[in-house]
């Protein structure tokens, strides 16, 4: 929202010498969130003036239209002479007035005028544009003035060129801000003064001779107003002071009932709308759409509306999409003037709309649409339902008075009962929340600053404003309090930690794993958990795969991505090809993170109170509402491992540095990982392996599918791993470090004869198993397949390192342990020893 100083200053009598960066201050300790503040026309120096073309010279010979004037500028130029300007601009004519800047005067940029000599004639001065006063981007032609102003007046003055101007970011909490009525309400109370409320207005009760209009929908519209003014001057424009209004604060100026719309909604902060009333056929009606229905919006594209879409309609159909866009059937028409006779047609009669519509349809639509207006972003937060009849007669005044319109005695206005909200809040609510002593009075007052109405001592009864619906429960009243006294003035106090508390177990495990990786040369990221179908096409999965079940959002962020993750690969998948498209080539990512997986049966929330602590059975009912979400960790690998230099050629990533990732992970929980091969999307059937802690599978490793390599647009064998946390960590165990013996290690070597179809993993589990509590670590160093192994065999040699923590083994007892353990892979897999 974008606050003109001047224009704040009709609301609230600020001091004199405040500047736009003084009430900027206020407001940010009040809780506003003001971004810039923009100094308007500090760079524009004077001489700039009105003046009155007196004629014009078309000069020929040129390749663009030039035209030789004299203009009168009174006595700014010091000899009431006219002034010889040369401009290139068409659209004035003699006997028009525009803006001229003298030599001696300075424009933005910094871009002096002076005289000069161009196309053969002296330019003493220039004739100026809007974008070349800093008004706006509108650099089509210069500005034709209304005729009432005298030549030689200040232009500086006359088009307010000079001002500050608030930006301030609205909160969606905060939707009465966006308008100068919430601004000056919260500069107010900032500064300890008096509001002048634009809303305070006399305004005529409902009658019967209002224009007639159906409700179909009171959920969707709970309330309507619709005044009439007929005998509108079709040729009117809008006055300088609400254009340069408009423009300060981001709108551009269209026509005058557009014009009148806007700043009445900028000002109350209800949208409005004006319909010609000789284009609406029959009554107003407000009702959901037909699946199906299409209306051509002011913008001109033809919309085809869903069955949630509120309409407003006439016997013709829809006009309009509520409290989004209005329909081009209905809308203003520009003024036409008449060759021959100068006559202005147009819309004369007009028909004011200011309704109130339910915040979620109207975001809804406006998202549906992909049509976000300044009138949605006021809905979707919520408008004051209790200001639609002060904004209907505000538009109608000005109407009035501006294009010499008559304002029909009719008034409609429909409105749906309202509930009164009344909130019980005890007087030292506030005290506790920030740990500071406001007193019943500071918190009576400070609400009442807020519009609430109070009554009551130790226990107030509290009634919020129509423009707050944020206001629900006591907590809510209590920061109004806190914000409006400041939150620099709460104390600051650390808070007392009881003894004995830490991180838990698993947590100091999420830490150990992070740890770990980030040892082993990866880096972290963090990726959005949301996914839509086409991250699963990317990766392979089949239709019916588990993963594709996912928890699907109300409210997503984008429509392409709806769903939460039920992996973690397509976002960190999606980092590492961002990556390599930047040029980092050698990559080694990981992410810990929670997936979230549908139950079988979902159940609904519960909204929980916040002025108390939820109960037991709340709380497991709100557990069993939300899905389950195991924590994982994901690698992924690309290029170069180990790097090129000097010292020789580095080594490429692949699946073993995926699985290495895996063991590391599970080195960090305590537990022994065993590797198998599998076939699992999405990785390469032939590279894919699956790591398992006993008999249950935590996890698969490998070189992607070239299929997804190519889908995913990833560099050649792209490798990844995935592991389920929470499986590694079931029993929460605590990890300690590992033994160290004083005593040497005995190593022995063994090499064994297997069928081709054995697996390692099986062969490396049986080993461990035989060789007993002194096997210290086994690791398979060669595989090897050929005619000394036999037809249909491979060799498998394993190095098992032996120790003992209390003493010095002998060279019998290590023998005897490797053979205890050959014995047993013998029996389990048919292995023989090489050899024998």
């Amino acid at each position: 929202m974008r606050v003109p100083l001047s224009w704040l200053r009709e609301y609230v009598d600020l001091p004199a010498g405040e500047t736009g960066r003084d009430v900027a201050a206020r407001l940010v300790r009040a809780g506003l969130e003001v971004e810039t503040v923009e100094q308007l026309g500090t760079d524009i120096k004077g001489p700039l003036v009105v003046g009155e073309v007196l004629s014009i010279e078309v000069l020929s010979g040129f390749k663009k239209p030039i035209r030789h004037c004299f203009v009168n500028v009174g006595n700014a130029n010091g000899t009431g002479e006219p002034q010889e300007i040369v401009c290139g601009a068409t659209n004035f004519e003699v006997g028009d007035k525009v803006v001229v800047i003298l030599p001696g005067g300075v424009l933005p940029g910094p871009f002096p005028i002076s005289a000069r000599q161009t196309y053969g004639h002296t330019s003493a001065g220039m004739i100026c544009s809007a974008r070349e006063l800093g008004m706006g981007d509108d650099h089509n032609g210069i500005i034709v003035l209304p005729p009432e102003f005298e030549a030689g007046t200040d232009a500086i003055e006359l088009l307010q060129l000079v001002d500050e101007v608030l930006d301030i970011a609205v909160t969606p909490d905060r939707g009465y801000c966006l308008s100068m009525r919430g601004v000056a309400r919260e500069a107010a109370a900032a500064y300890g003064l008096p509001l002048a409320d634009p809303a305070l207005l006399d305004v005529p009760p409902a009658n019967a001779y209002g224009y007639l209009v159906k409700v179909a929908d009171p959920v969707g519209c709970d309330r309507f107003v619709a005044r009439t003014v007929t005998g509108v001057d079709p040729a009117a424009k809008s006055p300088i002071w609400l254009q340069r209004r408009l423009q300060k604060s981001g709108i551009r100026p269209i026509s005058l009932a557009v014009d009148i719309t806007n700043y009445v909604m900028l000002e109350v902060g209800q949208p409005l709308h004006a319909y010609d009333r000789g284009r609406v056929d029959g009554p107003i009606q407000v009702r959901r759409a037909v699946e199906g229905e299409t209306l051509t919006t002011l913008d001109g594209v033809q919309r085809k509306l869903s069955a949630e879409d509120l309409l407003i309609c006439d016997n013709s159909g829809p006009i309009g999409l509520a409290g989004v866009m209005g329909g081009a059937t209905t809308e203003i028409l520009d003024p036409v003037v008449d060759a021959e006779t100068g006559a202005v047609t147009g819309t004369t009669e007009i028909i004011v709309e200011a309704a109130h519509f339910e915040p979620i349809a109207i975001a809804r639509a406006a998202k549906r649409h992909k049509l976000p207006s300044e009138a949605s972003k006021r809905f979707e937060r919520g408008v004051d339902p209790e200001a639609a009849r002060a904004a209907a007669q505000r538009a109608v005044d000005l109407l009035v008075l501006i294009a010499g319109g008559t304002a029909e005695a009719g008034v409609t206005d429909i409105a749906a009962p309202h509930p009164v909200r009344t909130i019980p809040i005890d007087a030292d609510l506030p005290d506790r929340v920030a740990g500071a002593e406001y007193g019943r009075e500071t918190v009576t007052r400070r609400l009442q600053e807020v519009g609430c109405s109070v009554s009551g001592t130790d226990i107030l009864e509290v009634t919020p404003p129509s423009w707050r619906p944020d206001l629900t429960d006591p907590y809510d009243l209590a920061e109004e309090v806190i914000r409006l006294e400041g939150y620099d003035n709460v104390p600051a106090r650390m808070p007392v930690t009881p003894p004995g508390r830490g991180l838990s177990e698993a947590q100091r495990f999420h830490r150990r794993v992070g740890v770990a990786l980030a040892g082993a040369g990866y880096v972290e990221i963090n990726a959005y958990p949301f996914v839509g179908e086409a991250a699963f096409d990317g990766l392979g999965l089949d239709a019916d795969d588990p993963r594709r079940r996912t928890v699907k959002l109300v409210n997503p962020l984008n429509d392409a991505e709806p769903a939460l993750r039920t992996t973690l690969l397509p976002g960190l998948l999606g980092a590492l090809r961002r990556n390599v498209g930047r040029g980092n080539t050698d990559l080694a990512i990981f992410e810990t993170g929670t997936v979230f997986l549908p139950k079988a049966e979902p159940k609904v929330a519960p909204r929980l109170p916040v002025d108390r602590r939820p109960t037991e059975e709340q709380l497991a009912e709100l557990d069993a509402a939300l899905p389950d979400q195991p924590r994982r960790v994901a690698v992924a690998l690309t290029g170069e491992r180990l790097p090129s230099g000097w010292w020789g050629k580095g080594a490429p990533s692949g699946w073993a540095d995926a699985v290495e990732a895996a063991r590391v992970v599970a080195a960090a929980a305590g537990v022994e990982l065993t590797v198998r091969q599998a076939q699992y999307a999405p990785w390469h059937p032939g590279r894919c392996a699956e790591l398992l802690v006993g008999d249950e599978v935590v996890g698969h490793a490998g070189e992607l599918h070239p299929r997804v390599v190519k889908a995913l647009h990833l560099p050649e064998r792209t490798s990844a791993m995935e592991l389920d946390l929470d499986l590694l960590f079931a029993d929460g165990r605590r990890v300690s470090g590992p033994p160290v013996s004083a005593y040497p290690v005995a190593t022995q070597d063994v090499a064994l004869i297997v069928d081709a179809g054995v697996h390692a993993a099986d062969v490396e589990s049986a080993l461990r198993d035989g060789a007993g509590e002194l096997l210290e670590s086994l690791r398979l160093f060669d595989v090897f397949t050929g005619e000394q192994a036999g037809a249909g065999k491979k060799s498998l040699a394993y190095t098992l390192r032996f120790r003992a923590t209390d003493r010095t083994l002998t060279a019998d007892e290590a023998s005897a342990a490797r053979e205890a353990a050959v014995t047993v892979a013998g029996e389990r897999t048919g292995a023989v020893l090489r050899g024998a």
